[in-house]
């Protein structure tokens, strides 16, 4: 797979060294040259889930990678489930079964075991990522694990997750919002120097391997509807949704996508008017969408020709604030269907856009117990916990305080022994 970037089509890269690099030399993010269109889509999505995962993979990088070495990957990688469940008149493709309970584990798990050694793994997170990445890694010989949060703006367990493992896992609370600590990263990164020295690559969604690995579950989402289904993909920085938008494009059946938003409203706003205006984001119950300037809408509108009319019929858009939050919850409670906030977000906005006749399946993106405090009191009963949640409430969190300011994270970054 030739990959290039957003911004220049002549700096091209392997999925290797794309991998590695995380950003374009121009600061562009790498997306394939071409996606291929696969003839045989129905026998894919006949395959049993592991199955079809190497089937695809091997496809897709099997130039570079021997089929051998990515069975062993997605078998090792994508050991868990992914059920599709009723939830009243839609379906939710559950993607929280993993180690860290979120969807962030397939990519994470996925480019763990994809990377080499002697690496720093610097990742900004509003909330299931860190828990993820730092999962992936955690004690893995040669890989240091650095993630940034926006200090109080991630729910108490998301924060246990990646916070009280210690080893080689350092989190920085930063003193700021989530697109500030994306910031950061994003300086980190373009300083040659440093990372060289630390062997520096990302984690994020800006890391073209995560993608890919979050195709993979958009055919196992349609292949337990059986029909084309209208997807909704709770939207923060938009990685989930290129990647269904790249699924797609390989031939995948899909009638609609939706883009759900909470009152973070950057995309929804830029299909409504043609203008596209980042801003800073605003805190809401579903906190791993609080982004006012998403990275991967560069992916997306490149994956477009910047073609405003043509997203525009693709795709379908809304958002909900808070207080619909909290309704959608409710009234998915009352059809016995637990969600989280994102996956709230997600149904509903995706029912006010269902058409006549269309089967709609929403993206279940965490496991609802990480939002136990924004949860039980609008339902108001206990939310249990699960054995992988219940045994960090006793370990103490290890985070360190980090000024949004990018010197102070290079030293800090410096201070510590580099795994080179």
């Amino acid at each position: 797979m030739i990959l290039q970037s957003t911004r220049d089509p002549r700096a091209t890269a392997s999925f290797a060294e794309a991998m590695t690099r995380n950003l374009a030399p121009d600061g562009g993010l790498y997306v394939p040259v071409t996606l291929p269109t696969f003839p045989d889509v129905d026998r894919l999505l006949s395959l049993p889930w592991e199955e079809r995962c190497v089937e695809i993979l091997v496809r897709l990088l099997g130039d570079e990678y021997g089929e051998d070495e990515i069975a062993r990957v997605a078998r090792e990688a994508f050991d868990f489930p992914v059920p599709v469940v009723p939830a009243g008149d839609t379906f939710a493709l559950e993607l929280f079964h993993g180690p860290s309970l979120a969807f962030k584990d397939f990519g994470a798990r996925f480019l763990a075991r994809m990377l080499g050694r002697d690496l720093t793994i610097l990742t900004a997170t509003s909330g299931d990522t860190g828990a993820a990445v730092a999962r992936a890694f955690w004690k893995l010989p040669g890989i240091r694990v650095v993630v940034l949060y926006p200090k109080g703006r991630v729910s108490p367990l998301q924060e246990r997750q990646f916070a009280s493992l210690g080893d080689n896992v350092l989190a920085l609370a930063v003193d700021g919002a989530f697109d500030d600590c994306q910031a950061l990263a994003k300086v980190c990164f373009a300083d040659t120097e440093l990372s060289r020295d630390l062997g520096l690559t990302s984690a994020n969604s800006i890391n073209v391997a995560r993608l890919l690995a979050q195709t993979l579950y958009f055919f196992e989402g349609v292949a337990r509807i059986g029909r084309p289904p209208v997807i909704a993909v709770p939207s923060g920085n938009f990685g989930n949704l290129c990647a269904g938008l790249w699924a797609w494009r390989m031939g995948l059946p899909v009638r609609a996508f939706v883009a759900a938003t909470n009152a973070n409203r950057t995309v929804p706003d830029y299909l409504e008017s043609g203008e596209y205006r980042a801003r800073s984001s605003v805190a809401t119950l579903s906190n791993a969408m609080d982004v006012g300037a998403p990275s991967n809408w560069e992916r997306i509108a490149h994956l477009f020709g910047g073609d405003w009319q043509a997203l525009r019929s693709t795709l379908r858009w809304g958002s909900l604030d808070d207080d619909g939050t909290r309704a959608a919850i409710r009234d998915l409670d009352a059809r016995g269907y637990l969600a989280d906030p994102h996956g709230a977000v997600a149904c509903a906005v995706l029912e006010r856009k269902l058409l006549p006749g269309e089967t709609g399946l929403f993206l279940a993106t965490a496991h609802p117990a990480k939002f136990k405090e924004s949860l039980e009191p609008v339902l108001g009963r206990e939310i249990p916990l699960p054995e992988a949640l219940a045994e960090l409430l006793d370990r103490p969190l290890l985070a360190e305080p980090l000024a949004n300011d990018p010197e102070a994270l290079k030293r800090r970054l410096r201070s510590a022994q580099s795994p080179r």
